[in-house]
């Protein structure tokens, strides 16, 4: 027996026993509740044991998490947008009088199934080209002017705005000099040497300055998941008491 199966087997006996232990002192109610406990810890911890390394224990939740979650987005998919939005409306299932003509659902069904057309066979399977052409022109229609007026524009803004003798003023002072040396580091046409030089090196402080404040920030959006999944195991599964010191 190889050091992997002995720990898989230690883990699993000291998970047994906490949960006995657990239900024996009624820190865990004897009901679904408490099932439904045991099973949210046992999933979590062994998530955790990609820590140590890959593992058939991770590979089975994986692979179930995968599977509620497709299970999960299938039953929405099926009431939210089938049944509610093409067979109601076609077959008139909820007996609506009025709404939406019928005869326009013909073309997003028919995208839909051209969509299903790519695991099909060679033959027919240009139709799916068709539909992901007609997806991706209507995203990139509806996402190109949001971008442009929740960045572009939204980043223009307070750089054109009056510069003032206070900290308000300062800020938009700082956030012209970032926008301007920016773009002057990216601005290839000219020569990096001297005064466009220096800017574009004040530019860099400025990218690595927002690059880090980014990566900051997601790094603090992860550790905020796992504090309240180490949350979850101390006070929901282990019923202790939070700050343990």
């Amino acid at each position: 027996m190889n050091r992997d199966k002995i720990l898989f087997l230690a883990f699993l006996g000291i998970f047994a026993i906490i949960n006995i232990y657990l239900l024996a002192t009624n820190s865990l109610p004897t009901d679904s509740t408490g099932f439904g406990t045991i099973v949210a810890a046992g999933i979590t911890l062994s998530l955790y044991s990609f820590l140590y390394k890959d593992n058939p224990l991770f590979k089975f939740t994986e692979n179930l998490y995968v599977g509620v979650a497709a299970a999960y987005t299938m039953n929405q998919v099926w009431y939210t947008v089938l049944l509610a939005d093409v067979l109601n409306p076609t077959f008139n299932l909820n007996n609506q009088t009025g709404g939406t003509n019928e005869w326009l659902l013909i073309f997003p069904v028919l995208l839909g199934i051209f969509m299903l057309t790519q695991l099909a066979s060679d033959k027919i399977n240009w139709l799916s080209r068709i539909a992901f052409a007609f997806v991706v022109g209507l995203g990139a229609g509806l996402a190109i002017p949001r971008t442009i007026a929740a960045n572009v524009l939204a980043q223009m803004q307070p750089s054109m705005q009056p510069i003032t003798a206070d900290l308000a003023g300062f800020n938009l002072f700082v956030i012209l000099i970032g926008v301007a040396t920016v773009l002057i580091y990216f601005f290839y046409s000219v020569e990096h040497t001297g005064a466009v030089g220096v800017a574009s090196k004040v530019g860099i402080w400025f990218l690595m300055i927002s690059f880090g404040a980014s990566f900051g920030y997601t790094i603090m959006a992860r550790l905020s998941l796992l504090i309240g999944r180490v949350g979850f195991l101390l006070e929901t599964w282990l019923t202790l008491q939070l700050p343990l010191f």
